[in-house]
């Protein structure tokens, strides 16, 4: 009993301090969504929920359906973060894969390369991405030397949005799948080949279902961010046909005298990423299951 107490104890400082900087500010959010504004047009929190006005909430989800308002953005999000995520897949797994295998100095090298972004502030490696695809920049020195000729990439191009999305956050997938890949029993990889697996077989079969939980981790840790980025878009882009829904909440909050209404949009962001959560949380409990199996 004394160490379960001790224990529990030792848990009040976090439980604190996600009831004060978690808690309560989601539901303060929750409150100027269901608010109402003043003769200044100025939101008024109403934090009793008998009194709540569904107004602005009824607009946010309705303008992020198809023929809605906010479609376009919302569009936009799930276009550029599905397109991301693949990329990050793609290019990040077999980053991971390949340094998880090795050992020794290489090893080191390469797993400082991999931390080497978390250095530089990400605002920092954005602006040199600008410059990377400036007008007179490397990308289309590049393709002016190879006769393609120059390209906007800094003016609504949907494609810079994209692989700046990439570049600024493959760094958080590769890590958490460097990690999965890196516990897995060789022996069980070299048990399939003593049965006559191939390579491909014996990854397909066992190395990415024994990753699948890390996988799924990364992809979360890019997502939840993701999905609210706003400032990637406005120095890539500035375009308002490339806006997502972080552009979208930034402009009501920021940009005008709809504060309530931008609060909904962030419900609706919270609704969104809630639905990913909870298949994250039923396939870790499904794999938790299965080992214990």
């Amino acid at each position: 009993m004394a160490e379960r107490g001790l224990w529990r104890g030792l848990a009040i400082p976090g439980v604190v301090w996600l009831l004060l900087f978690v808690v309560v500010p989601a539901y303060a959010v929750v409150a100027v969504a269901f608010g109402k504004i003043d003769t200044l047009l100025q939101p008024v929190p109403v934090w009793n929920p008998l009194d709540w006005n569904v107004g602005f909430v009824k607009e946010a989800f309705s303008g992020v359906i198809p023929g809605g308002t906010y479609w376009s953005a919302t569009r936009n999000t799930l276009l550029y973060v599905g397109t991301t995520v693949a990329l990050c897949f793609a290019i990040g797994y077999p980053v991971a894969y390949y340094v998880a295998r090795l050992s020794g100095r290489t090893k080191g090298l390469l797993l400082l390369l991999i931390f080497l972004p978390f250095w530089v502030s990400y605002l920092m490696r954005m602006l040199a991405w600008i410059g990377l695809l400036a007008p007179n920049g490397y990308v289309n020195e590049v393709l002016g030397f190879l006769g393609i000729g120059h390209t906007d990439w800094l003016d609504g191009n949907p494609f810079s949005v994209i692989a700046a999305l990439t570049y600024g956050y493959i760094p958080y997938f590769i890590l958490p799948v460097y990690a999965g890949l890196d516990r897995i029993d060789m022996r069980l990889i070299e048990a399939a080949r003593d049965l006559g697996a191939s390579r491909i077989r014996t990854f397909l079969r066992v190395t990415l279902p024994l990753s699948w939980p890390s996988i799924l981790a990364g992809t979360v840790l890019i997502v939840l961010p993701m999905f609210g980025d706003y400032y990637t878009n406005d120095l890539i882009s500035g375009s308002p046909n490339t806006n997502m829904l972080g552009n979208s909440v930034n402009l009501l909050v920021q940009g005008g005298s709809q504060k309530n209404l931008g609060a909904a949009m962030v419900l609706v962001l919270m609704t969104i990423l809630a639905i990913g959560m909870l298949y994250y949380l039923w396939e870790t409990n499904r794999q938790a299951r299965r080992a214990r199996a």
